[in-house]
């Protein structure tokens, strides 16, 4: 039997020239040989005083964008360019936004901003915490016991973990989101279905519970109250994990 080929992955960038010196614009010679190599051409640029990177940049026409800049503000602050030509040029943007962010270019006024990508530190955060709770609830226990003052964070009366409604329905130290009379308040689901609200850190067995400790009122409906971010990364009510379970 025939062994299958692996398709092989097309490259982002398709060819490059680094280090080239402005003065190739000065000679006729280089110039028609620069400009015959990279007619057409789009992708990123980089500009050099010396062996220092001064600015980053994109352009759909190198040659246009390059002597520009020999003329422009960025005048006199580079003697040497690099071209990277990029076979697509929705990726252009991006990989110039990638390069300004870890290089910071002085010549760049704004450090490069990534458009759909999330920032995953706060994920992070999150996971730290959980690991951190998660061991310090094997190693102490939960802490619910120690105090009278404390009984607040778990029903006296504490109900079974598998009938507390977000038990299941989410991942272990899912975040939940919501704004209310113009601040921002952050809960967690533990492992367990308890919702610990922040700051104050007490515990809930339900949404609308703890939905109370944030309003101040006797009732609310927590499931419409509550936002959690779906595999989308959108702020969605958590009533949306019931109707996926009907």
């Amino acid at each position: 039997m025939a062994k299958k080929e692996k398709h092989k992955a097309r490259a982002i960038i398709t060819g490059y020239l680094e280090s080239i010196s402005a003065k190739v614009f000065k000679d006729d010679y280089y110039k028609n040989a620069v400009t015959k190599m990279i007619k057409g051409c789009q992708g990123v640029y980089a500009l050099y005083k010396n062996d220092s990177l001064y600015y980053v940049g994109l352009a759909i026409e190198f040659k246009r964008r390059i002597k520009q800049h020999l003329k422009d503000k960025h005048a006199g602050k580079w003697n040497k360019f690099s071209l990277f030509i990029i076979r697509k040029e929705e990726h252009i943007k991006e990989l110039e936004s990638l390069i300004v962010h870890v290089a910071k270019p002085k010549g760049n006024g704004q450090s490069g901003k990534f458009k759909d990508a999330e920032n995953l530190l706060p994920e992070l955060n999150r996971t730290v915490d959980g690991l951190y709770y998660e061991y310090k609830a094997k190693m102490f226990g939960d802490g619910t016991k120690t105090k009278k003052k404390q009984t607040a964070r778990i029903a006296k009366k504490s109900i079974a973990k598998n009938k507390r409604p977000l038990y299941g329905l989410l991942k272990d130290w899912q975040r939940l989101y919501v704004a209310y009379k113009g601040k921002d308040y952050k809960a967690m689901v533990r492992p367990n279905g308890v919702i610990e609200v922040f700051p104050s850190r007490e515990r809930f067995d339900s949404p609308s519970m703890a939905g109370i400790k944030i309003i101040k009122k006797k009732t609310i409906n927590g499931w419409k109250f509550w936002k959690y971010k779906n595999k989308n990364g959108e702020l969605v009510y958590i009533d949306e994990l019931r109707k996926k379970t009907v």
